[in-house]
């Protein structure tokens, strides 16, 4: 018992040695699957490269870890110089990424793991893995308020905050309420909610289609008083970008895209709070990126 006790503190150093070097820690939820939260992920990821942001994705959807396949770097493998630390996959110079897919030697083989296996996991994915300097570190986590999102608070208790995926869908939105009142229950600053899925734009007319309805993410924010950061449409060919690895933020003349991109932009030019901040501002409509500038607390967030 003392031998694992005294193993669990000298991870708990390592998290603590790598964390330091990484600025802002978003936990990105969705209270349901198919939602696009990955989606959402990978092409904001790839959005704060093309700013000039040094970004980390740690993929802790153990169950379904498909960050590999849409970042184009599904075929990589883990790799250890000393046996103790690995090296992260850079897909592209300025972003580093960790996923379970790069363990599995059959992409096929389920993940069959009780919730003490999937939390050791996790903690040496933070602990164990050369993050390096980083201005960010992306966390997709599966759908709902589990296991995975309790070990990301847990061991990150300077969580910067957390970011809801919905679609305008009334399902989706009831469930995506349930991760805004998670992220309070647990003092996670939220940073804000994306509509996902919001209309279809037509190839050939271009006109917007309600294929799950249009909305419904924001209204759910004017009820619960948090920030809504944007509403993204869907569009055909997004799919097979994303299947091929291509980054579809930077894909000229797409709708999807470029509010991709300007959601991004609001939260790199914002100053995104953290359990750290003046906790009056949290579930309140002040409660946004830019609130942090008139914070008062010393919040270890905040943009200088």
């Amino acid at each position: 018992m003392a031998d694992n006790t005294d193993e669990y503190a000298a991870q708990d150093q390592r998290i603590r040695e790598r964390l330091d070097r990484i600025g802002r820690k978003i936990m990105i939820m969705s209270g349901k699957g198919g939602v696009g939260k990955t989606t959402v992920t990978v092409n904001l990821a790839n959005a704060l490269v093309d700013m000039g942001c040094r970004v980390g994705v740690l993929d802790t959807d153990l169950h379904g870890p498909n960050v590999a396949v849409m970042f184009g770097c599904k075929d990589a493998k883990l790799f250890s110089d000393d046996g103790a630390t690995f090296i992260p996959i850079e897909p592209r110079k300025g972003l580093k990424v960790m996923s379970l897919a790069f363990a599995l030697e059959d992409p096929d083989a389920p993940v069959i793991w009780r919730g003490t296996l999937k939390n050791s996991a996790i903690r040496q994915f933070i602990g164990d893995v050369d993050w390096g300097e980083l201005d960010y570190l992306l966390i997709d986590t599966p759908p709902g308020t589990g296991d995975e999102q309790l070990t990301v608070c847990q061991t990150i208790p300077e969580l910067t905050g957390s970011i809801i995926v919905t679609t305008p869908q009334e399902v989706a939105v009831l469930d995506a309420r349930r991760s805004v009142n998670f992220s309070r229950k647990l003092g996670v600053a939220i940073i804000g909610v994306i509509e996902n899925m919001s209309g279809l734009v037509c190839p050939h007319c271009g006109k917007e289609i309600p294929l799950f309805g249009k909305g419904g993410g924001r209204k759910m924010c004017q009820d619960m008083h948090v920030p809504f950061l944007g509403a993204i449409p869907m569009e055909v060919g997004l799919p097979e970008a994303e299947d091929s690895g291509v980054a579809w933020v930077e894909q000229a003349g797409h709708p999807s895209a470029d509010a991709l991109k300007a959601i991004a932009n609001e939260i790199n030019s914002g100053t995104a709070c953290s359990t750290a901040r003046d906790t009056s501002f949290l579930g309140t409509p002040s409660c946004r990126p830019s609130a942090c500038a008139s914070c008062t607390s010393d919040c270890p967030s905040r943009k200088k």
